[in-house]
C-alpha cells in the first residue's frame, strides 16, 4: 500500500533575491516605494541569494540530513527556481532530479499594494491601511491581492497533490516567506493566533530548512507528519555565508 504523505518534508524559503536588497534600501532612506521593475515573477537571487543555495546544496551533498530529497517542488517565481537549481548543482539532490513548478507555491499576491512600503501605504491606500489594522494580515485582502488564507486555499490543494503522487517519497518544497509559514499552518493544524504568533517571533530566514517527518499512528489510528525543526540556517553558517532575514520585497509591510 502506498503511504499516504512523504517519508521527508523539506520546507525551504527561497535564497536572497534582488528584491530584499532593494526592500533594505527602501527602508533605510524611508521611501515610499521600492525600487524595482518589471515583474515579481522575475526578480533574481542576488550574489548572496546564489551563495546561499549552494551552501544549502553542499549540506545535503554531504549527508547532514540522511538523505537528499529525490522530489523537488518550486514556486515558479525566478528566486525560488534559481534556488532549486543552484541546489541541485551543488549535489543537493539526484543529478537528473526534476524541478516540478507549480503556481500554487508563488508569492502571496499583494495587488494594489504591490511595491509599496509601509510609508507608502500609508501615502497612497490609507483606508486599506485602516483596514488591515482592523482585519488583521490573515484575513485582509487588498483589491486585486490575497489574504493569508487565499493562500492556504491552494496550499491545502498542494498538500492533496503532494500525498497524492510523492506519499513515501523524500520531498523538497522550495517557495516564500509566507508560504512556509502557511504550510505550516495546513500541515500542523494550527490556529489564525497561533501562526501568527509564529510569524512575530521572526521572519524566515533565506535558504532555512523546515523539515517533517512521517510518523506512523498508533493501531487503529492514522499517522501525520510531525515537525522536526523549522526556520534552521546550518547550511549557511557551516559555510560562513550571511544568514539573511528580510521578508519578500513586494510590499514592505508583507501580507
Amino acid at each position: 500500500m502506498t503511504p499516504r504523505w512523504p517519508e521527508r518534508l523539506w520546507i525551504v524559503r527561497h535564497g536572497e533575491s534582488a528584491g530584499n536588497v532593494a526592500r533594505d534600501f527602501a527602508y533605510q532612506q524611508g521611501l515610499p516605494r521600492i525600487d524595482l521593475t518589471g515583474r515579481d515573477v522575475d526578480v533574481p537571487l542576488s550574489p548572496l541569494g546564489e551563495q546561499q543555495a549552494r551552501a544549502l546544496g553542499h549540506w545535503f551533498s554531504q549527508g547532514k540530513e540522511e538523505g537528499r530529497p529525490n522530489v523537488v517542488l518550486a514556486s515558479p517565481y525566478l528566486r525560488a527556481m534559481e534556488t532549486a537549481r543552484l541546489f541541485r548543482e551543488a549535489g543537493g539532490c539526484p543529478e537528473g532530479t526534476r524541478i516540478h513548478l507549480d503556481e500554487r507555491l508563488r508569492e502571496k499576491e499583494f495587488g494594489i499594494l504591490d511595491g509599496l512600503t509601509g510609508l507608502g501605504i500609508r501615502a497612497e491606500h490609507p483606508q486599506q491601511a485602516e483596514l488591515r489594522a482592523s482585519l488583521g494580515k490573515f484575513y485582509h485582502r487588498p483589491p486585486g491581492g490575497e489574504s493569508w488564507c487565499d493562500v492556504i486555499f491552494r496550499l491545502r490543494a498542494l498538500m492533496d497533490t503532494v500525498g497524492l503522487h510523492h506519499g513515501g517519497c523524500r520531498v523538497m518544497i522550495v517557495a516564500h516567506q509566507v508560504v512556509v509559514l502557511c504550510l505550516r499552518y495546513v500541515i500542523e493544524g494550527l490556529t489564525e493566533q497561533e501562526i501568527l504568533a509564529i510569524d512575530r517571533a521572526g521572519d524566515v530566514a533565506n535558504c532555512s530548512i523546515t523539515e517533517y517527518r512521517w510518523e506512523a499512528g498508533e493501531e487503529g489510528t492514522d499517522g501525520g507528519m510531525a515537525l522536526v525543526r523549522y526556520n534552521v540556517t546550518a547550511p549557511m553558517e557551516a559555510e560562513h555565508t550571511p544568514v539573511t532575514r528580510e521578508p519578500d520585497a513586494i510590499v514592505g509591510n508583507r501580507g
